[in-house]
């Protein structure tokens, strides 16, 4: 019996997480020193403990059997309806998102565990929908995904909303989706994004404003446009279906449906999002632009990459985070301290990590009998994956500032108890890869 409980472990697995999470502690300790050499906050210890705490949730999820989870997921999903909704309305602001929960300095970040709730539910759902036309399968599970992605953004949170996304995606993918809608779904949050920015990028970013773009900020023109691109599909289906046009006509379709119903649900996103928030998101096109205001991240940001080099600055000795340059430098720019005092190589340590977590994952998914676990493994690879690009992309200028914290590394109780016990359910799938039932 001791034998089997020590072997549903993956210690490498394991040892690479309680590496990175180490990291983490260290560089958010080095985050609160300032020029003097005095700890400011305490962040390093209250991550400690919510390390320790991760590492019980990891341990409890691994000797759990995922496949009992299957029949209260969906109880579970409608918790977290039922928390995001109660968090809208009681929640506590911060950062201009009313996203915490809690008492005190004590809070809880619903939307983060309910990445979690969220992969368990639709896996649930894809694995008992195998036999329903796929457009049906398809719509229920975007109506699965939109509930709680829509209720974080009206809080709003952008950058949490968008991890849902790519969790969707993946798990979709793996469960056999056509891979068409997959395509139209993604080019209609891109084209969303786009049209909801385009006006902002116009009048704060661009160096020539374009003339074309004062369409989307013209309410009436904007109408007009929409108006004009749906009728074009509607006759596209004319011709399609009582003209037998050829097969492009379908493409070209559903490419004005989804112009249409972008340009519409732009609208929303934009009222939803301040301005000021837009171009946060945009400015790492040109920071220069306002270089002490939204652009002060990425810049300082940049700095510090770059000043640590090859071999680094060595720990404790970097300037751009201890003389206070970096903003939410113990969170979302916790990679940039790493850089500057570890330099590349630390970085590639860094990578080295994540790609092995990757990897392992990509390799539990193949092994799994179970394709509700399967599904699961999927969910979590596209939310580690999605969190790691986006986080590292943003700290180098190459990606927005979306608020999207680097997994394991960045200070926050809610996103490492969400990350380690996706380990924990890693490690169940995998322990039980060769049970059937």
């Amino acid at each position: 019996m001791k034998n089997k409980f020590f072997a549903m472990f993956d210690y490498f697995l394991i040892l690479v997480v309680l590496t990175l999470v180490t990291l983490g502690i260290l560089f958010i300790y080095s985050s609160s020193v300032n020029s003097e050499g005095i700890s400011v906050t305490n962040e390093h210890i209250k991550q400690f403990i919510w390390a320790s705490i991760g590492l019980f949730f990891m341990i409890i999820l691994t000797v759990y059997d995922f496949r009992k989870l299957e029949s209260i997921s969906k109880y579970l999903y409608i918790g977290l309806i039922a928390l995001l909704i109660y968090t809208i309305f009681f929640g506590r602001l911060v950062n201009g998102a009313k996203s915490w929960i809690g008492i005190g300095d004590f809070g809880i970040q619903p939307s983060e565990f309910g990445k979690v709730f969220f992969i368990l539910f639709l896996a649930h759902y894809l694995n008992d929908s195998k036999n329903e036309l796929p457009i049906k399968r398809f719509i229920k599970s975007i109506l699965i995904l939109c509930v709680p992605m829509g209720l974080i953004l009206i809080q709003p949170d952008l950058g949490t909303a968008s991890v849902y996304l790519p969790i969707f995606i993946v798990m979709c993918f793996i469960a056999g989706v056509p891979s068409k809608y997959l395509i139209i779904l993604i080019s209609f949050g891109l084209s969303t994004i786009l049209f909801a920015v385009l006006p902002v990028w116009n009048t704060e970013i661009a160096e020539k404003p374009l003339v074309i773009i004062s369409i989307l900020t013209n309410f009436k023109l904007r109408a007009i446009l929409i108006f004009a691109t749906f009728i074009i599909a509607l006759i596209g289906i004319i011709i399609r279906r009582y003209f037998h046009g050829p097969n492009y006509i379908n493409w070209l379709t559903t490419a004005f449906f989804i112009i249409s119903l972008s340009l519409i649900f732009s609208l929303i996103l934009a009222k939803v999002l301040k301005d000021y928030q837009i171009k946060r998101l945009i400015i790492f096109m040109n920071p220069n632009v306002d270089p002490r205001g939204a652009g002060w991240n990425i810049i300082q940001s940049k700095i510090a990459i770059g000043a640590g080099g090859i071999f680094g600055k060595g720990y404790l000795r970097g300037t751009q985070s201890h003389y206070r340059f970096l903003p939410q430098q113990s969170t979302d720019f916790i990679f940039s301290i790493l850089s500057e005092e570890f330099g590349f190589l630390g970085c590639c340590l860094v990578f080295l990590l994540f790609l092995f977590i990757f990897i392992r994952t990509i390799i539990i998914i193949r092994n799994s009998t179970s394709t509700y676990g399967a599904y699961i493994a999927s969910g979590i690879l596209g939310m580690f994956a999605f969190h790691f690009f986006v986080n590292v992309g943003m700290v180098m200028g190459m990606m927005p500032i979306t608020g999207i914290p680097l997994s394991f590394l960045s200070y926050g109780g809610s996103s490492l108890l969400t990350s380690m016990s996706c380990i924990g359910l890693l490690m169940s799938i995998n322990y039980r890869r060769k049970e059937i039932r």
